[in-house]
């Protein structure tokens, strides 16, 4: 049986960098995507073991899933804006935190609250760049102060788009941020919890955290820049060896028979491919020209070092052959001691991953 495998212990160091460098200021675990393919529940509840009991969701079902899990007094927040009625009140039942970041998400949200005869607690999201969800106006913010009484707003937030890479622009989003919310002060209103900085800014802009930090990949030790910070990067997955054979000189391997076997070769099959997540990443979708110039001269990279793949067998490197399937990735285990039923360790991003069982070591 496939599994991803956590290794607690390097999850809860990391943990504990990450409050090391959050210094006090309170850290929304952001645990959208299954808990960042950890598991949206266990991975929760370790979250909380280890002092975390700020979190933040994407989805209604993952909020609702976290409160009857046992995380009833926790401070939940929804970031993704909401207008369907039925999910309004499944999120303001939980006493989970609203995200307004539209005059409609407002109408529907202290609509239905009106009618639960009950006040919605509130975050208001500012776009500052991202171009997702937000508000630019500062008249539409200030209405929903004005107008708007079964909201009550508790807090502000806004997200960087390039904290991992540009400084520059890093610094023209957060003074944009400040610059509102020192406006909205000013005419008295409180914005309650200021939050705008992610995994990168934590630990590239620390004088940017402000009221709190929203932290997800950094809990993976998989940061978008280089250096580990004294973070791991956690996860790997493992695979049953199901069939061993040799291979004669000549045999091709894979779809378009991308390896020839050059001399007799014992391989062995696993049951994992890239549909569970092995061997693929993050795809290229901008086309600037420095993004193209990038993917280039990463690909003449990997062509001028002939990089290859490798998983562990019983303590020693498999080089995998020919082109990775959906479901089975071949390896070659001539000079290795193993047995059907022996198990391969793979590298592999759990963001990335899917239809493997998770395991807690």
């Amino acid at each position: 049986m496939n599994r991803l495998v956590i290794d607690t212990a390097a999850l809860r160091k990391n943990i504990a960098v990450i409050r090391k460098q959050a210094d006090g200021t309170p850290v929304y675990a952001v645990v959208k995507g299954n808990g960042y393919g950890l598991g949206l529940v266990p991975f929760a509840k370790l979250l909380k073991e280890e002092g975390i009991n700020h979190f933040a969701v994407t989805e209604t079902a993952d909020a609702a899933a976290l409160r009857k899990a046992g995380l009833t007094d926790d401070e939940i927040l929804m970031l993704t804006p909401v207008t369907d009625e039925d999910e309004l009140k499944t999120l303001i039942e939980n006493d989970i935190i609203l995200t307004i970041s539209s005059n409609n998400d407002a109408v529907y949200a202290a609509g239905v609250a009106e009618e639960m005869g009950v006040v919605a607690a509130v975050h208001i999201k500012l776009d500052t760049g991202m171009g997702r969800y937000g508000f630019y106006d500062y008249g539409d913010v200030a209405s929903i102060y004005r107008f708007m009484q079964p909201l009550a707003v508790c807090g502000i937030y806004s997200h960087f788009h390039s904290a991992f890479s540009s400084k520059k622009a890093t610094e023209a989003q957060y003074q944009q941020f400040c610059s509102f919310i020192k406006r909205l002060n000013d005419q008295g209103f409180e914005t309650g919890t200021a939050h705008i900085a992610n995994s990168s800014a934590l630990f590239r802009h620390p004088d940017m955290k402000l009221d709190a930090v929203r932290v997800g990949s950094a809990f993976l030790g998989r940061l978008s820049f280089r250096g580990s910070f004294g973070l791991t990067k956690i996860g790997w997955a493992e695979s049953p060896l199901t069939e061993l054979r040799f291979l004669q000189v000549g045999s091709s391997v894979g779809y378009g028979a991308g390896y020839k076997v050059k001399k007799s070769t014992r391989i062995a099959v696993l049951p994992i491919g890239w549909y569970h997540g092995f061997g693929i990443e993050k795809g290229r979708d901008l086309w600037r020209i420095r993004d193209c110039i990038r993917g280039c001269l990463s690909l003449v990279k990997a062509a001028l070092t002939r990089k290859k793949l490798y998983v562990t067998v019983n303590g020693k490197k498999a080089r995998v052959l020919g082109h990775i399937g959906m479901v089975n990735t071949v390896i070659d285990v001539t000079n290795i001691d193993c047995a059907p039923g022996d198990m391969a360790r793979l590298e592999i991003n759990p963001l990335l991953a899917k239809g493997i069982e998770v395991e807690y070591r």
